[in-house]
């Protein structure tokens, strides 16, 4: 109740519990007082099947009681646990703290298996079999969403088993990625290019630069705009992992190929992000999961190229 982000939702609920508990108290009163009229022989009048009477007689004290310990009940816990609005309620009970005290719990006792892990080098981890099915577990249950279970991505998510890395494949590179997260950031540049026929041309150059099908004319034409878009993939157009800037060169697209998507992405840019995931995984396990990704990519390879 308390952690709604909406106020609405907390007064509808909170309107729900209180109406339905002042509903009992109505109706025990109700059945209390209210008088049915009757004959002679304490029967309202009312039969069914021929000889099956309505008699007038008061509730059974056991139902009666029964509602009462329900109103005492829901008082009480309203009063001890959140159920009206902001209020917390006197114990202070949440589903947020108990989920965190409950992983606070589960990583206490798997630590001791983690300290082993910590004490070695992220080369080793990857060559150790049981972090790597610890690290596969913690793929499949915080990347697979995006990445895929296979690691290979889709479009607007990249591929972990390449050697394509937009910020660097090292292990300690990828924990940093995995820890901060990453905003990628490709601003509107049809501005700087020039005409819709110019953004075009600029289309065509970038699909050159990896040997890619395109049109060598509007190629040609297109290059001296291309300063443009120099200043974060390099003129070589390999790009720059400081800046998190795709290298063009390696016919490897992370939001779609050919001149129609790299217009789009000249004219409207695109921002994506990687979620931090500091705070949701311990620091040993994202060094286990840092570890296991970097093994996706041919480990040494990796190093070597990035």
């Amino acid at each position: 109740m308390s952690d709604f982000t909406s106020q609405f939702w907390s007064v509808y609920v909170a309107g729900i519990s209180v109406v339905s508990i002042l509903a009992c108290l109505l109706l025990l009163w109700f059945s209390g007082k209210a008088k049915a009229m009757t004959a002679n022989d304490n029967t309202t009048g009312h039969v069914w099947d021929g000889d099956l009477r309505e008699m007038n007689n008061p509730l059974p004290r056991w139902w009666v009681w029964l509602f009462i310990i329900t109103v005492v009940f829901a008082l009480a816990y309203l009063l001890m646990y959140p159920g009206l609005g902001n209020y917390a309620g006197q114990f202070g009970w949440s589903q947020a703290t108990q989920y965190d005290a409950e992983i606070a719990k589960g990583n206490k006792e798997v630590e001791p298996l983690y300290a082993r892990f910590n004490a070695m080098t992220p080369e080793a981890v990857a060559g150790d079999a049981q972090a790597m099915a610890i690290g596969e577990r913690l793929f499949m249950n915080n990347c697979s969403q995006c990445h895929g279970s296979d690691a290979h991505g889709s479009k607007g998510f990249p591929n972990l088993t390449d050697t394509d890395w937009l910020h660097g494949g090292t292990p300690d590179k990828i924990a940093e990625t995995l820890t901060r997260g990453r905003i990628g950031n490709m601003p509107p540049m049809a501005a700087a290019v020039g005409t819709s026929d110019e953004v075009r041309n600029v289309a065509n150059y970038v699909l050159s630069l990896s040997g890619s099908p395109h049109d060598s004319v509007r190629a040609a034409l297109g290059k001296s705009k291309y300063t443009a878009c120099a200043a974060c993939h390099g003129m070589d157009g390999k790009g720059n992992q400081a800046l998190g800037a795709p290298n063009l060169t390696d016919d490897i697209w992370l939001h779609g190929w050919g001149e129609a998507a790299i217009v789009a992405m000249v004219n409207k840019g695109k921002v994506s992000q990687m979620p931090a995931q500091e705070g949701k995984l311990t620091e040993s396990q994202i060094r286990v999961l840092s570890s296991y990704v970097w093994s996706l990519s041919g480990k040494p390879a990796a190093v070597a190229l990035n």
